[in-house]
């Protein structure tokens, strides 16, 4: 077995850094948005430098003249690393490495860091280790520098911590091990999954932006007491819970991981059992923080998101969250939504009308019957209270008197 690594918890120090490819993109927003994920991982920002030019440089990320500029700031902050804003190829971070003489990291780092911090769930953490694993096992020539100063901080949680790095095969081997038994969870995932379908029980998944609102609103929809925090992916693994509506139907809400920009592809590909959960949903519920001023590029980076992951022909319902922080009165749009609404979560604003849409989403497909069941037929009765909406019933001579909205095959076996 691999030794472990004693580490030691240390308070890093960090410069970010960032490349502008062209005016008016969105190199200052990213970099506000990685200084938050620096945070969130356990880091203080001490300083920022990002560099325009016409694309990043394959060898040094900035260029050589900039490196020296990062150097000099990294000295005068008394930083202990730096942070880019991209996934440096092995090439780049041996270079800079090299050149500064300091840790060296990037934002899928960060990230992956943040993830292994927050799985608590065995399917989880099998996750995060294997999209850490495949991260390092291309940086295996290009760590020598940064394992030797090992002394805690971001990059060193989970499979971080054992002398995995140094050897290909031991990484190959329990790649294959992880891919194993996460194979095992996504069996156990789909027979879940096709239990629901059977069940014919409606599955409602809540996407969106991380730390739109998506746990809050899970939280006061069905009391699921999931953690909130204002930090980004403040929870990683997915939870399912049942909400009752008032015309007696259950459906099923499952809150996903949250996307963000520049998703480590690792990422993607470890967690796609758990992000296709909106693939299978019968509606998803997009969540969007409207207090936030980049509203309309996370809206963006959402949908293509769930694009790749190949979520189509589902009912879009739009939640404007967090209206109660809003600081201006610009019009709120979503063109590929079905359906939009104003809500604030946190303040239980606005639930109620999520809840008489959800129903009224629900009915689209259902017939609208009022019938007499006769008492040797009664057990029809929790048939359409499982898969329909029973809105009353009542006991005469002739058997039950009922009002309900009922799936066609439900319809087909009534007559």
């Amino acid at each position: 077995m691999a030794d472990t690594i004693k580490i030691e918890d240390i308070e890093e120090r960090v410069v970010l850094v960032g490349v502008s490819e062209q005016d008016g993109d969105d190199a200052d927003d990213s970099l506000s948005e990685l200084a938050e994920l620096v945070k969130t991982a356990g880091a203080t920002v001490v300083g920022t430098l990002i560099q325009r030019r016409e694309k990043i440089h394959p060898g040094t990320y900035v260029g050589t003249g900039k490196v020296a500029e990062i150097a000099e700031l990294v000295e005068s902050t008394g930083a202990t690393g730096i942070v880019c804003d991209d996934e440096l190829s092995p090439a780049q971070q041996k270079n800079l490495e090299t050149y500064l003489d300091t840790k060296v990291m990037d934002r899928t780092l960060v990230i992956l860091d943040i993830f292994a911090s927050r799985a608590t769930t065995s399917e989880g953490k099998i996750q995060v280790e294997l999209a850490q694993l495949k991260y390092r096992l291309s940086r295996l020539s290009g760590l020598g520098k940064s394992m030797s100063r090992l002394g805690g901080g971001i990059g060193t949680r989970g499979p971080g911590e054992k002398k995995l790095e140094v050897d290909r095969r031991l990484i190959n081997d329990r790649i294959a091990q992880l891919r194993r038994e996460l194979k095992e969870v996504q069996k156990h995932r789909d027979i879940t999954r096709a239990k629901r379908e059977k069940n014919k029980v409606p599955v409602v998944a809540i996407v969106g932006y991380t730390n739109a609102g998506k746990s809050t609103l899970l939280n006061h929809l069905t009391e699921a007491d999931v953690l909130e925090e204002d930090k980004l992916f403040a929870t990683l693994d997915p939870t399912t819970r049942i909400l009752a509506l008032d015309g007696k139907q259950q459906v099923l809400l499952t809150d996903t991981v949250g996307f963000i920009r520049k998703l480590p592809h690792h990422l993607i590909e470890a967690f796609k059992s758990t992000l296709e959960e909106a693939k299978y949903a019968d509606i998803i519920f997009h969540v969007v923080d409207a207090s936030n001023m980049q509203r309309e590029k996370q809206m963006f980076i959402t949908y293509q998101t769930l694009d790749d992951l190949g979520v189509k022909d589902k009912k879009f319902v739009t939640l404007f969250n967090k209206q109660d922080a809003r600081t201006d009165n610009e019009p709120l749009h979503d063109f590929r939504a079905d359906y939009t609404l104003n809500i604030s979560a946190a303040k239980d604003l606005g639930l109620d009308e999520v809840k008489s849409l959800l129903e009224e989403i629900l009915r689209e497909n259902k017939v609208y019957i009022e019938r007499i069941i006769p008492y040797d037929k009664a057990g029809v009765i929790q048939l359409i209270r499982k898969q329909g909406e029973l809105v009353s019933e009542e006991y005469v001579a002739d058997g039950i008197q009922i009002k309900a909205y009922v799936p066609m095959e439900v319809y087909g076996r009534l007559d």
